[in-house]
């Protein structure tokens, strides 16, 4: 019974189904025959929305065509601004503020006097530099006037050393001669000695045989008598011959001793000789030594005049360049330091542009391609002109502190930003309305370039 129940169910559910789906049929039948009936109706809308179509693409290919050529030949960017110099002017010395000659925001001239130091202490230090330059002046004179004087002293002294060996030498000449003349009175006193003695001998031997004849009475007494007047007489001449060689040797003695001491005294005239010349370059050097000492001492004293000049003239603080005054800190009276900054100047006629362009975006920018710069202070009722200097060699984040490090970590890819230098073209901030800082928003255009 239950399973009957079920079927008859089952089979009311799909005659129920049956309906339902019949009548949907039947009322979208009746909805597309009401569409295609007034679609036959109206054929006019169909071309309307057709022409209408076509007339929006159109206007939209010839919009986007000029667009298109403008823009495909322009790169710009607003991550721009001014830069230019920022000249701390500080000073060089330590010293006291007497005066300040300029405000802030003032326009200077290179060289204009801007702060003037207390210049008393170095006024006094310069002219205690002038008297120590003039006093080492006068020492460098007085040595170099010495420097002859010790040439002709020592050169006398060379000079009589030589003359004194000169001297000594001819002694010893003089000497050796005396000695060979000694020598030779030597020789013949020794001769005549042995001719006195051999004459002495043979007297006595005459004299031994004259006794014996005389005594024979073989000979006259007168004879030996003369016999022996000869002995004696031989016997004198022996001794005036010994005397005389004694003489001759006392005399060559002292000729030897003469030679000697000419000898000696050559010897010495040689030392003093070799001593005064060694003495002479000695002296020459040391006079020399003390010239160049002199000078070295000037020529430090003059430097140190012109440390002093300088230290004088540091006490004007000047402008080195044209520009503006900014951020003055300088006030009468206070005590300042070197290299303690006091303001800065800067030279509004020396400005840029630093414009950060996305890397995609200098596929075609080229040094030389001209530039039009809209700064956001003069919105776009001016436009300035500039070129394109130069393209930094990294980017931006290259140049920071911690650069960032792809190798490690998760990469995420970032377009860089490449710093593009930007410069004026002459003439362009003549009034000086524009100044470092300032935002702009420069065009490059790529199809002007210069350098072509």
């Amino acid at each position: 019974m239950a399973v009957d129940q079920q079927q008859e169910q089952d089979q009311k559910q799909q005659q129920d189904q049956g309906k339902s789906n019949g009548q949907e049929q039947g009322d979208s039948n009746q909805h597309s025959d009401s569409e295609e009936a007034k679609k036959r109706t109206d054929p006019r809308r169909k071309r309307t929305i057709r022409l209408i179509t076509l007339a929006v693409i159109v206007v939209a290919i010839v919009v986007a065509i000029p667009v298109y050529a403008y823009y495909s030949v322009r790169e710009s960017t607003d991550d721009a601004q001014i830069d230019g110099h920022v000249i701390p002017i500080s000073p060089r010395i330590s010293g006291n503020v007497l005066s300040v000659l300029v405000n802030d925001n003032q326009m200077v001239k290179a060289g204009e006097s801007l702060v003037k130091l207390d210049p008393a202490d170095y006024q006094i230090a310069y002219d205690q530099a002038q008297a120590q330059l003039a006093s080492s002046e006068a020492t460098t004179v007085e040595s170099q006037q010495n420097v002859p004087i010790t040439t002709v002293t020592t050169t006398s002294q060379v000079s009589t050393a030589v003359t004194q060996q000169q001297q000594a030498r001819a002694g010893v000449a003089v000497a050796e001669q005396a000695v060979n003349a000694a020598r030779a009175r030597w020789n013949s006193s020794k001769a005549n000695l042995d001719q006195a003695q051999a004459n002495f001998v043979k007297s006595q031997k005459d004299l031994v045989r004259y006794k014996s004849l005389v005594d024979k009475d073989e000979i006259s007494k007168q004879d030996y008598d003369a016999a022996v007047a000869a002995a004696d007489a031989n016997a004198a001449q022996v001794q005036a011959a010994q005397s005389a060689v004694i003489e001759a040797q006392h005399t060559l003695d002292q000729a030897v001793a003469q030679v000697d001491q000419a000898k000696a005294q050559l010897a010495t005239a040689l030392v003093q000789r070799r001593q005064s010349e060694q003495t002479l370059a000695r002296q020459q050097a040391v006079s020399a030594a003390r010239v160049k000492q002199a000078q070295a001492t000037a020529q430090q004293r003059r430097a140190d005049v012109d440390q002093a000049k300088l230290n004088l003239d540091y006490t004007i603080i000047k402008a080195p360049v044209d520009g503006k005054v900014s951020r003055k800190s300088a006030e009468p009276g206070m005590q300042v330091n070197a290299g303690q900054q006091l303001m800065a100047v800067v030279p509004l006629d020396d400005i840029w542009v630093t414009a950060n362009f996305k890397e995609t975006q200098l596929r075609k920018m080229r040094v030389g391609q001209k530039v039009e710069i809209k700064v956001d202070t003069y919105g776009s009722s001016r436009r300035y002109r500039g070129h394109v200097d130069s393209i930094a060699a990294a980017s931006g984040a290259k140049f920071n502190l911690l650069p960032p490090e792809n190798a490690t970590g998760n990469y995420v890819k970032v377009v860089q930003r490449i710093p593009v230098k930007i410069v004026f073209e002459p003439g362009e901030n003549r009034e000086h309305l524009l100044v470092p800082g300032m935002s702009v928003v420069p065009t490059v255009l790529l199809n002007s370039n210069d350098n072509q």
